[in-house]
């Protein structure tokens, strides 16, 4: 007898269709076809043990299984529940009542009959919702993750007895129901860091909300101390909140690398991800022997944090160009492409010089002739360019940090970083995939960068004397932008609409130089040595 069950497999962060085809002859030989990993042909042990647990005896017939399409390869254990339904469906010991092909089934079985949570759940349920599929029948810790999709029935199970007893209409299940557009607005941020608790430090506080008004990458080049690391866990604070779209693209990718704890939802929060200096380029960009979403990927639609960033090695920096540019990642090897996501705010953190004293106002660089610019050269000159601001941060004095004067809380940051945001979508809102300054391509820079005589004359005296290339003229435009923006938002005259359509006056061009402090020929150049 033929049955056919339902399931599907994770390309990139989105899921194909995969039909588990069971047909149960005579003889006393298992065989499982179609491009499965060893995990997947594995399951035999597993659904053997979970069959006989759940009180049904195992079929002594001729049991081949096919995982269509067979071009694509299968990976992992979550083919278990579905391929098990189909054995005892195609052996007659269970009788459905409820048709099969209603239900996309997907989940890992122990041995004691249990079902266990699987990777990638919310993708296969928009593909099943997408297919027409009535219902899904999944592992009940991944439930929650796939009932985010409306409009999809989603069951979650705990054993494959409790999955038998549903198909054959003895037992009844409840769908797990999650108003997502409800969740989503009743969801507040609530962060356990806030600006208000950095001491001083206003002109790194201002980089800091230029940055994420327009979406920029931002470099700190400051002492060991100097409040670098701390002021960047505070960056979330200050972004905008996730926009429902964007928390479902940043559910899937979490979901797809197994990174969403047991329960979860949608996300609500921005990725902050903050790997360590030792990463390999493969857990950077993504890929690998399985491929999986790489850290640029998880940190989309939020913050990429390297701190150190001259001690990561060079080829983990360089993969990082054409995303920075691109905003999506092209794994290609020998057996599969994958696009992933990687759509993030660069920012990075770095000493000034080996020692770390190089500017310091008081201690002394250690450093010999030559170090600094040879600890700066570890980042390519590529990859600064393409850091809209290079901001060079000071130790806090004593009498700023013993202040118990009150200082500027994120809320009110980040209002202002929301309204210059709100001008960006009116400004974008013909520009498919466009939302921020910093995503503007040469048309749109031409469209809404336009200078005065003056501005004008200021950027190529600038740029001539520090030698900058095209693409940080291109930068230092955006970065304009965003601060126009800014200032413009902040008028309570004027509505985003109008706001939109200001132009750049020269004293936002002006502060936009003032962040290109790595573009200063003089830079480095000279050591305050003891």
């Amino acid at each position: 007898m033929l049955i056919k069950t339902y399931g599907a497999a994770v390309q990139g962060i989105d899921a194909i269709t995969v039909t588990i085809e069971v047909v149960a002859e005579q003889g006393a030989v298992f065989s499982l076809v179609g491009m499965a990993d060893t995990a997947v042909k594995e399951s035999y042990q597993r659904v053997l043990s979970a069959v006989t647990q759940s009180g049904h005896k195992w079929p002594r017939r001729r049991i081949v299984i096919n995982l269509s399409p067979a071009d694509v390869r299968k990976e992992g254990a979550a083919y278990d529940l579905p391929i098990a339904i189909g054995i005892l469906a195609a052996c007659e010991q269970i009788k459905c009542v409820r048709p099969l092909e209603r239900f996309m089934i997907m989940g890992e079985l122990s041995l004691d009959g249990s079902v266990l949570p699987i990777r990638g759940v919310l993708p296969m349920a928009i593909k099943a919702r997408q297919l027409g599929f009535g219902g899904m029948i999944v592992p009940k810790a991944n439930a929650s993750e796939a009932a985010v999709v409306n409009n999809l029935d989603v069951y979650g199970v705990s054993s494959l007895s409790e999955v038998i007893g549903f198909i054959t209409g003895n037992t009844d299940l409840t769908p797990t129901i999650v108003n997502t557009r409800e969740e989503f607005a009743r969801a507040s941020e609530i962060f356990d860091c806030d600006f208000s608790e950095v001491k001083g430090q206003m002109a790194v506080k201002r980089a800091f909300e230029v940055a994420c008004a327009g979406g920029h990458n931002i470099l700190l080049v400051g002492p060991p101390g100097s409040g670098k690391s701390m002021m960047a866990k505070r960056l979330p604070t200050i972004l905008p909140p996730l926009t429902l779209a964007e928390a479902l693209e940043t559910t899937k990718i979490h979901s797809v690398a197994g990174k969403l704890k047991g329960g979860s939802r949608l996300m609500t929060s921005r990725p902050f991800r903050s790997p360590h200096h030792t990463i390999s380029p493969v857990a950077l960009v993504g890929g690998g022997t399985s491929p999986m979403p790489g850290e640029i990927s998880l940190a989309h639609n939020g913050v990429l944090f390297l701190d150190e960033f001259p001690e990561f090695s060079r080829q983990v920096l360089e993969v990082m160009r054409q995303p920075l540019e691109d905003r999506h990642i092209s794994v290609s090897r020998a057996k599969y492409s994958i696009d992933y996501p990687a759509g993030f705010m660069l920012v990075a953190s770095m000493n000034p010089c080996p020692c770390g004293y190089y500017n310091h106002p008081s201690k002394p660089c250690q450093c010999p002739p030559g170090a600094v610019q040879k600890y700066l050269n570890r980042i390519s000159g590529p990859l600064l360019d393409r850091i809209d601001l290079q901001v060079e941060i000071y130790p806090v004095p004593f009498e700023s940090l013993s202040s118990t004067a009150p200082e500027e809380p994120s809320e009110a940051i980040r209002s202002r970083v929301i309204k210059a945001r709100e001008i960006q979508a009116i400004r974008f809102a013909a520009e498919k995939g466009i939302h921020s300054n910093a995503q503007m391509n040469k048309r749109l820079l031409s469209l809404h960068t336009r200078l005065d005589t003056a501005s004008t004359e200021l950027l190529r005296d600038t740029m001539t004397r520090l030698d900058m290339s095209a693409r940080a003229y291109d930068r230092i435009l955006k970065v304009s932008r965003t601060i126009a923006d800014l200032e413009y938002a902040s008028d309570p005259a004027l509505s985003p609409a109008e706001g939109a359509s200001r132009p750049i006056m020269i004293h936002h061009l002006r502060e936009a130089l003032a962040y290109r402090n790595l573009d200063r020929g003089s830079w480095g150049q000279t050591v305050n040595h003891v």
